[in-house]
């Protein structure tokens, strides 16, 4: 039977109160870019909540979390005999299990490389790890970071929580009625759909497994072009994975704490939290310890026989409407349709952003423009393109006027048309496709970067190499390919069978170069020429995809004949 996170004994109420105010009062002191103001609250500078957070619910879907903070004193980690660096066992708060802390640290380096700009410290999937599931339930993973039990919030169905039909069939939490929570990190199936990754290299993205679950913790925190470096996007990067000021405060301080310092413990030993964000939403809290009940003496009715409760209740005692009252539909609940809200020809060539925006318009069925409803992007198709960010999903919120207006689209190195799919998130409503098309990198002009002529004596090479520099609308053409013939003449272009000549790898004569590209200058350099026994003027061409042409003069001539001096005159007798 799998195990759900946080499945515990319900705290007495009391106890719960205090844990939920140690929470505020501990993270404003321990939080960096947190303050307390005159009356004792908590502030952190931009760090509301805020209801239009670019993916609809969060990476958790607004789950209960570990509220349990770090202790008050600093970590000491365990130096490891002669490295100077952390040991790899030890026991405590400050300890991470082995392989969980591998996994936060490999999804932090790859991030470094793919999005360098994010600056994503590994203590901050460390401090999110243990908010959202104690380190793994304090490391109990095999050896390739696959949670021994599944690590399962509770079913997402409205009730104290958000509600999120089932999305993924249960394929993923093994609810085909509700989402829940999956795997360490926490992932609701509809966000790991788009936002899964596969962090330990065997082709699966498995949200239990802590490399997969770190990596793609680790893209979902730098998306949107945040830099972690800056408190200010911290703070949203934060609270974009669960929209909470406690769960901000609890994981800014786990992410302080690790700063300085933590160290492996062995799998399995970590330390579980105790204290979850839900603990004071029981519908049946303990009693107050100041008025206990007595189990030996049971209640009597004071009157017996006589119901304690009318059965019908006057008008007065229910002011409101009896019944469920009819809930005011939201902005979501009125969209009918989507409409292309003026977008262009969406048209790139590889390694470009496309020059429009994708634009959507949410209307009512009387054609109303309906506004604050999330728009869902995402690429779809046989494709390397992105929006801007390296995501291939986007959500936004529409504005008065009803239009979501998409990030930036950049063009891969795959050419062919691909699609954007644009649809309603919580409405199933049709979605709108918009066909965006790859052309290959082209140059429109070619010039050599050098007047110098080009001879040769015959048998020998040419001193200088043919440098040509590609441009397209006066803009360099980086990575558009050419090729280079030796040509017949100006008006014959197949291969001449004399003349200059290049080389292969094997030094055979070859006078047609293909699969050549231009550089990140859109430079473009041959290899050496070199002359066979034929004199004459030659010429060689060059042609780009967008077709610019280059035609380059070669001339092969014999050495000119020293000139002889004259002979001096002979000197006048004496």
């Amino acid at each position: 039977m799998s195990a759900q996170f946080g499945r515990r004994l319900r705290k007495g109420a009391v106890a719960t109160t205090v844990a939920a105010a140690a929470v505020a009062a501990l993270s404003a002191s321990q939080a960096p870019g947190v303050s307390v103001d005159d009356n004792g609250r908590s502030t952190t500078a931009d760090a509301q909540p805020t209801p239009d957070l670019t993916d609809d619910d969060g990476a958790t879907g607004g789950s209960p979390f570990y509220m349990d903070l770090p202790p008050l004193n600093s970590p000491s980690p365990v130096p490891s005999a002669g490295s100077g660096g952390t040991g790899v066992t030890g026991t405590g708060e400050a300890g991470i299990p082995a392989t969980v802390l591998d996994a936060y640290k490999k999804a932090a380096a790859a991030l470094q490389e793919s999005k360098p700009g994010c600056n994503l410290p590994w203590q901050l999937l460390a401090a999110i790890g243990k908010v959202e599931s104690g380190q793994a339930r304090g490391g109990r993973v095999t050896a390739d970071g696959t949670t021994i039990d599944p690590i399962l919030g509770p079913q997402l169905d409205g009730n104290g929580f958000a509600l999120i039909p089932d999305t993924d069939h249960g394929v993923y939490d093994g609810n085909s009625t509700y989402d829940q929570a999956v795997g360490p990190m926490q992932f609701i199936p509809s966000t790991w759909e788009w936002a899964g990754r596969d962090g330990n290299g065997d082709g699966k993205k498995d949200p239990n497994n802590v490399y997969d679950a770190a990596l793609a913790a680790g893209h979902y925190l730098c998306r949107n072009g945040w830099d972690l470096s800056a408190q200010a996007d911290m703070n949203r990067a934060i609270l974009s994975y669960n929209n909470s000021q406690d769960y901000l405060h609890t994981v800014l301080s786990w992410l302080e704490y690790y700063r300085k310092g933590t160290h492996e413990i062995p799998d399995g030993t970590g330390s579980l939290p105790s204290h979850r964000s839900d603990d004071n939403a029981s519908p049946s809290p303990s009693p107050s310890p100041s008025s206990p009940s007595t189990p030996d003496t049971p209640d009597t009715p004071s009157t017996p026989g006589t119901p304690t409760t009318p059965s019908s209740p006057p008008p007065s005692d229910n002011p409101s409407t009896p019944g469920t009252p009819t809930p005011t539909p939201t902005p979501t609940d009125t969209v009918d349709h989507l409409e292309d809200a003026g977008t262009a020809k969406l048209t790139a060539q590889a390694g470009d952003e496309f020059g429009k925006r994708i634009s959507t318009r949410a209307e009512t069925s009387a054609g109303k423009a309906v506004g604050k409803v999330r728009i869902r992007f995402t690429v779809v198709g046989d494709t390397d393109a992105t929006f801007t960010g390296g995501e291939s999903v986007a959500t936004i919120v529409t504005n008065s006027s009803g239009v979501a207006v998409a990030p930036a689209l950049k063009a891969g190195e795959k050419t062919g048309d691909f699609t954007v799919r644009a649809t309603v998130v919580g409405r199933a409503v049709a979605g709108l496709d918009y066909k965006a098309t790859v052309t290959e990198r082209v140059a429109d002009t070619l010039a050599r970067t050098s007047d110098t002529a080009l001879t040769c004596t015959p048998g020998g090479e040419f001193a200088d190499q043919v440098e040509v520099k590609a441009t397209y609308d006066g803009a360099v053409a980086d990575g558009v390919a050419a090729t280079a013939t030796l040509i017949t003449s100006a008006d014959d272009a197949t291969e001449n069978t004399k003349g200059p000549y290049f080389k292969d790898a094997d030094g055979k004569t070859v006078r047609t170069l293909k699969g050549l590209e231009t550089d990140a200058n859109g430079l473009l350099k041959l290899p050496k020429l070199y002359a066979d026994d034929t004199t004459g003027t030659f010429l060689l061409r060059v042609t780009t995809a967008g077709g610019a042409s280059l035609t380059v003069e070669l001339t092969v001539a014999a050495a000119a004949e020293p000139t002889e001096s004259p002979s001096p005159s002979p000197s006048p007798s004496a």
